[in-house]
C-alpha cells in the first residue's frame, strides 16, 4: 500500500519514544467532517474494514479496520483488533508532559493497540460518544476520536469516556486505491457498532466481523 499526504488527517496525538515511554504531544482541534456517502466499493467512516483470508499482507493478517477517513484524497483507518501491550497512564503522561515525576493523581493503565504499519508515533484515542471535548470530532454516530493528551489524563481521574481504545499507527490508503482493493475483493466491510468497536472479544473479532459482512465471500 502507499500512504501518500494522509499525515493532516491523522486524528491523533503525537507520540515519540520507546513502545513503553511515549511522549505526546498537542495537536489542534480538528473540524467535524460531513457525513460520507457509502458504496459498496466506497467505505465510509463508521464502517469496518475486514480483511479478507487470503490478503497476502502479513501486516493485515486478519485485519479489522474502523475507516476514520475516507474522501477523494484517500482513507484513512485504524487497526482495532490488535492489542500489543499495556503502560500505566502516569508514566504515558509523564511522557507528555515532560514532568520530572509522575502526577500521582493518574491511575490505572491504558492499553496500547497497533493501529497500522503507517506514521508509528501517532496515537489515536477512539472512545464512546459520551466524552467531548473541544478537539473531539464523531466517527458517524458509533464513536468519537480525541485528538488531546487531556483525555488521557481524565481517564486516568475516572473523568473520560466510558469506552475507548488507544491505538498507535494508521492504515492509509491515496486516492482510489481502498476501493480498488475492495472492487478485487482484498477487504470485505459491515457497519460498524460500539459493540464491535469496544465489546467484542479481540480474539475472536475478525470472526465476528467477517459473519456480519456486507458482501457475499
Amino acid at each position: 500500500m502507499a500512504w501518500p499526504h494522509l499525515v493532516p488527517y491523522a486524528l491523533a496525538m503525537t507520540l515519540m519514544g520507546s513502545a513503553t515511554a511515549l511522549s505526546i504531544a498537542d495537536t489542534p482541534p480538528l473540524a467535524a467532517e460531513p457525513p460520507a456517502h457509502a458504496t459498496s466499493t466506497e467505505p465510509a467512516p463508521g464502517e469496518l474494514l475486514i480483511a479478507a483470508a487470503t490478503l497476502p499482507d502479513p501486516r493485515f493478517h486478519h485485519a479489522v479496520i474502523l475507516v476514520v477517513k475516507h474522501d477523494e484524497s484517500g482513507a484513512l483507518g485504524i487497526i482495532i483488533n490488535r492489542p500489543v501491550r499495556k503502560n500505566r497512564l502516569a508514566t504515558v503522561l509523564k511522557e507528555a508532559d515532560k514532568a520530572g515525576a509522575e502526577d500521582t493523581s493518574i491511575t490505572g493503565d491504558i492499553e496500547l493497540y497497533y493501529g497500522g504499519p503507517v506514521e508509528p508515533w501517532l496515537g489515536f484515542l477512539i472512545h464512546s460518544g459520551d466524552y467531548h471535548r473541544a478537539a473531539t470530532i464523531k466517527i458517524d454516530d458509533v464513536a468519537a476520536v480525541t485528538a488531546d493528551k487531556e483525555a488521557l489524563r481524565d481517564i486516568g481521574h475516572r473523568q473520560g469516556p466510558t469506552q475507548y481504545l488507544f491505538a498507535i499507527g494508521y492504515a492509509g490508503w491515496g486516492a482510489g486505491q481502498l476501493e480498488g482493493e475492495v472492487a478485487r475483493r482484498d477487504w470485505f466491510t459491515t457497519p460498524a457498532d460500539p459493540t464491535l468497536i469496544f465489546d467484542a472479544d479481540r480474539a475472536k473479532l475478525w470472526e465476528t466481523a467477517l459473519a456480519r459482512r456486507t458482501q457475499d465471500l
